[in-house]
């Protein structure tokens, strides 16, 4: 195996453990805990701003998280995948390393989020998910991956490939998935869009308004068995809970 062939096996690694760092973010505190917006710390009162952030941000994570699975596709058709040590140690960086990057930028840089924005001493829960999250998985990534291993574990491994991709795979599908206990359909139209073409557009699609923000362009809607809410991208339209493109924590929004 070339070396070329076995670093691009590795940086298919680092991609998919980055973009599941990034879902597992977007999963457990945007969507679950809720604990925060991607930019909390700016324009927090206006819902319509931060949904459109967290909704771009997982749009984001896809874009990564498929040149990952693609950059493992061609290293084992060019021959170059490495072992399921070296392949789980290339992820553990990666999903370290967001959490590092996330911190660095977004909490202590750039101010637009931290952990817990309700947080009497938020600084303790960023250096809490820094230490956790960053900075554990990358030393275990580290020791997994400079330690020497021979014979079976350094051939390339099926499994471990197969786990890498179902797994990020399973977490992009849950950032795109609906509560299962929601009725209700979270849709973003394009700025400028006018309330009255909102509502004509959602009247298409057999639905009815549940809430609305000031600006008339977030609607929660109820949308009638067997209608598809996604044909409101054809009717201006950005962003859809459930339709597919982008989601994250949108589907889970509290309004």
């Amino acid at each position: 195996m070339s070396e070329t062939a076995s670093s691009g096996s590795r940086w298919a690694g680092y991609l998919l453990g980055f973009s599941l760092g990034g879902f597992f973010d977007g999963i457990l505190l945007h969507q679950i805990l809720q604990w925060h917006h991607l930019l909390s710390a700016i324009n927090s009162d206006d819902l319509r701003f931060q949904v459109a952030a967290d909704g771009y941000f997982h749009a984001f994570m896809y874009v990564v998280a498929a040149a990952g699975l693609w950059m493992l596709w061609r290293s084992w058709r060019g021959g170059g995948a490495v072992s399921g040590v070296r392949l789980t140690a290339a992820l553990l960086l990666g999903f370290g390393a967001w959490h590092v990057l996330d911190s660095l930028l977004s909490h202590w840089l750039l101010g637009i989020h931290r952990i817990r924005m309700d947080s009497a001493i938020p600084l303790f829960w960023d250096l809490l998910w820094f230490v956790v999250f960053g900075l554990v998985p990358i030393l275990l990534g580290w020791w997994t991956g400079s330690r020497p291993t021979g014979g079976s574990a350094e051939r390339p491994s099926v499994v471990a490939a197969v786990l890498a991709t179902l797994v990020t795979v399973g977490a992009g599908t849950q950032a795109l998935q609906q509560p299962r206990d929601s009725e209700f359909t979270t849709v973003l139209f394009a700025p400028g869009t006018a309330p009255g073409a909102a509502l004509e557009a959602m009247s298409k699609v057999g639905s009815r308004l549940v809430w609305s923000d000031p600006s008339g362009e977030l609607l929660v809607i109820e949308t009638d068995a067997g209608a598809w809410a996604s044909t409101l991208y054809g009717h201006g339209a950005i962003l859809v809970s459930g339709a597919g493109l982008p989601a994250g924590c949108f589907d889970y929004l509290r309004v």
